[in-house]
């Protein structure tokens, strides 16, 4: 997996936990008398404690979910003393559990899970907890947090108060600005904390009216069949914010087809293609706001951690912390190159 920046540490405020998180190293010019904030060892490079680690996700019928398994078996290949037990992955809950009852019975180290469905899945978290095998939730959240020792996911919200601001300050000199909102599926948590997320940072732009709003599939079939709705319903705008880069690739389809450019595109989630398009910038899509796949790969970093004892370099506390929420980062042209190593396809 290409590194997004070989800086060592926690990397808050960037479009992933850097593989820099668990580097070693807790360094101190702390003189003799002074306690030691931390005296515990921090997870590094170097060879220790083997871990074999298990990893549980939901089948990758989608770019970022294909990208996460990636992230994952590319983070394991890394490391010498980490073995990697990787299930083929189901959106059959029963499927999923059986495949994570396998990994505890073969007792496993420690276990990363990303359930297809958050709560459906608390009760095998539970188990695994209760088995002694530490798990780390991944992204889509068990119900209770007795269900895991550390949970890392992307932010949501985030992801839509940060599509949103960006949209603001480029239409916020303009009188009686109009946005529409292409979602993902409504069903989803995920979906309304995104939209949540937009339309709270739309507040602050009294300027900005949000006139319309369509929910797809996050397939590029229902973003171009829903683009075409929209663009039909609305003669004009100023602004789209789309949920989802490869439900984009058909959003994009859509308003080619329609001949239209007289607004701007915000996609959301890092695509490759919508990278590159942003890139070449020769389309309306102008920016795409992170939900980094890379976050698969730290949670191999903090299974591994958690396996063979060890804390975080950069942080004074003996252990890995309970959670861990990504920034949501707004990739335009002005810095498309230096994410654009992270871009999924």
């Amino acid at each position: 997996m290409p590194e997004l920046t070989s800086r060592r540490g926690l990397l808050f405020g960037t479009a992933a936990v850097s593989a820099g998180v668990l580097l070693a190293g807790c360094t101190s010019n702390e003189s003799d008398d002074e306690p030691a904030s931390n005296d515990q060892p921090a997870a590094d490079d170097k060879k220790g404690k083997q871990v074999t680690i298990g990893f549980a996700g939901p089948q990758a019928d989608h770019g970022w979910l294909n990208a996460i398994n990636d992230n994952a078996k590319s983070r394991a290949k890394k490391y010498e003393d980490v073995t990697l037990e990787i299930t083929e992955g189901s959106n059959d809950t029963a499927a999923q559990i059986g495949q994570i009852e396998t990994l505890i019975n073969k007792k496993v180290d420690v276990l990363v899970i990303l359930p297809a469905d958050g709560k459906a899945l608390t009760q095998v978290g539970l188990k695994a907890m209760r088995a002694g095998i530490p798990v780390v939730n991944l992204d889509r959240i068990f119900n209770s947090p007795q269900a895991y020792r550390c949970y890392i996911g992307g932010d949501n919200f985030g992801m839509g108060l940060n599509a949103g601001h960006y949209i603001g300050e480029q239409l916020k000199d303009k009188k009686n600005a109009k946005v529409i909102e292409l979602a993902g599926l409504d069903n989803l948590e995920l979906t309304k904390q995104r939209t949540a997320g937009f339309d709270a940072a739309l507040k602050n732009y009294p300027n900005i009216k949000k006139v319309a709003r369509q929910a797809a599939e996050f397939t590029v079939e229902s973003g171009q069949a829903k683009m075409s709705q929209l663009l039909q319903a609305q003669s004009s705008f100023d602004a789209l914010w789309n949920h989802d880069d490869d439900q984009g690739v058909g959003a994009l389809r859509a308003i080619e087809q329609a001949g239209r450019d007289d607004f701007i595109m915000v996609g959301g989630a890092g695509a490759l293609s919508a990278m590159q398009a942003i890139e070449s910038d020769n389309s309306v899509l102008k920016a795409t706001v992170l939900y980094p796949p890379t976050m698969a790969a730290s949670a191999i970093d903090l299974a591994r951690a958690l396996g063979q004892g060890k804390g975080v370099s950069g942080l004074a506390e003996f252990e890995i912390p309970s959670s861990l929420t990504l920034y949501s980062a707004v990739v335009d042209k002005e810095n498309v190159k230096t994410y654009l190593p992270t871009g999924f396809k």
